[in-house]
């Protein structure tokens, strides 16, 4: 249990607690009701007869067990106890009884609390045996409620064991199974019911249901993330978003959908990496489906000089494009004019393939070797970046430096603007086929594992 876990459930119970404490005291801005005294105990004879008192004291203490050993004595109104008495609680009890009786001005207590082991022990070993014989006299009702509950729970537990029944009547199996778990829950709850009306307790089953609740209450604020955590787990086998084998981006994860458990979705990594995120994350994050639609468009960037004329570029890099087999005639390949730098216009291309028969880093790098190649061979540079550098002082060898050779500067340009690669031929586009390493890795991990799987290709996707 984590550290939040825990405060939330201390926090929980302390909120029991005090709910509890406060229950039977008034509530906040009432005012509380005066404590009677209880009643006096009113003698046969006068009341001022100290006679009268003492007779009436004995006869009530020989009646109870616990007090018979005490001993009375009346002067005057003033009653004096003496005596031993087993426990100490005893002491109060007489007192507040000869308190009681009518006439008596003050009760002096001189009643002493036995500390003999045998006067200790003998009032709890009649206790003892009366709850025996009390087991005794109940025990056949008592074993004919644990039979109830038995029978119940049996029965309960023989109708969930039809799996494939309840499995049918929802459209996920991770549903069918929540069903069975609750049929054996409510087998339980019913044979608890029966069994303690059979045993009259109704007050006492009324007590088990309040405190359950309570405690469901509080084991709800402990253990809140756990069931936010199963809850998403129900609502994403109900309302899928992802198939097995989708290529998905969740909460910035990348990876291919292997499965989803009742606690986790677990992804394979494009590092063939297993990574597991719980569906509470999964649940409330924004998630990128490359699967959903197979067509995918890429771009990329190339610069030319700023010299050249742009869209001659662009139309060079666009047939390349489109002379590939991968690249999708509909939509068809373009491009545009992105910036306009100091020394290069940037131009950006772009290009739709087919997920299912191409892979998209394949197929993208590919066109950029492709649409490169293609635009320095129409003559288009492709420069790197050109810093001017101003000096004020000039020195004086850089006076007396001898002049470029006239025509230095046009020979130059025309190196640049014809670039290495003007009479090499482009070569063919290499295979984009897709890697299916990673899917084959997926199914051979799925066949080896006994893991639940709640992805169901009959349920729709969202």
């Amino acid at each position: 249990m984590s550290a939040h876990t825990f405060r939330a459930f201390l926090a929980a119970c302390l909120m029991l607690v005090a709910g509890l404490a406060t229950a039977g005291g008034p509530a906040w801005g009432q005012t509380p009701e005066p404590v009677q005294d209880p009643p006096t105990i009113r003698i046969d004879s006068d009341a001022g007869s100290d006679a009268a008192i003492a007779a009436r004291l004995s006869r009530i203490f020989a009646q109870l067990d616990t007090l018979s050993a005490v001993q009375v004595r009346v002067a005057e109104g003033v009653v004096t106890l003496d005596g031993v008495v087993a426990h100490r609680g005893d002491l109060d009890r007489a007192e507040a009884i000869a308190a009681r009786i009518e006439g008596v001005v003050a009760v002096r207590n001189k009643i002493e609390a036995s500390v003999q082991l045998g006067e200790r022990v003998s009032p709890f070993l009649q206790q003892l045996m009366a709850l025996w014989q009390a087991a005794l006299d109940t025990g056949p009702l008592l074993l004919l409620s644990l039979l109830i509950v038995a029978g119940c729970v049996a029965l309960g537990w023989w109708a969930a064991s039809f799996n494939r029944f309840w499995r049918g009547l929802t459209p996920n199996p991770f549903v069918g199974d929540l069903l069975a778990q609750l049929v054996r829950a409510i087998s339980l709850i019913v044979g608890i019911v029966l069994a303690l009306n059979l045993l009259g307790a109704t007050a006492l089953m009324g007590t088990v249901l309040g405190g359950a609740g309570v405690l469901g209450i509080a084991v709800g604020f402990a253990l809140r993330d756990t069931l936010e955590n199963y809850i998403s787990s129900i609502m994403l086998s109900l309302r899928q978003p992802f198939r097995a084998n989708d290529h998905v981006v969740i909460d910035g994860q990348e990876g291919k959908v292997v499965r989803l458990t009742s606690r986790a979705t677990v992804l394979m990594t494009l590092d063939g990496n297993h990574l597991r995120i719980p569906n509470m994350m999964v649940f409330r994050a924004v998630i990128l489906n490359y699967t959903r639609n197979p067509q995918r468009r890429m771009d990329f960037e190339l610069g030319v000089d700023a010299e050249d004329d742009p869209e001659a570029a662009i139309k060079v890099g666009v047939a390349a494009l489109a002379a590939l087999d991968f690249i999708l005639a509909d939509p068809a390949p373009s491009g545009v004019i992105v910036t306009v730098g100091d020394s290069n216009i940037v131009l950006k291309f772009t290009g739709w393939i087919d997920q299912s028969s191409a892979d998209f880093l394949k197929a993208r790098s590919a066109a950029i070797r492709v649409a490169k190649m293609a635009v320095e061979a129409a003559g288009f540079s492709l420069p790197e970046p050109i810093y001017r550098l101003r000096i004020d002082q000039v020195q004086d060898q850089l006076r007396t430096a001898a002049p470029a050779p006239p025509g230095a500067a046009a020979a130059h340009s025309a190196r640049r603007r014809a670039g290495p690669s003007a009479d090499r031929p482009v070569e063919p586009a290499p295979s984009v086929h897709p890697d299916d390493h990673i899917d084959r890795t997926i199914e051979a991990e799925r066949r080896a594992s006994d893991e639940e799987n709640l992805l169901s290709p009959k349920r729709p996707i969202e």
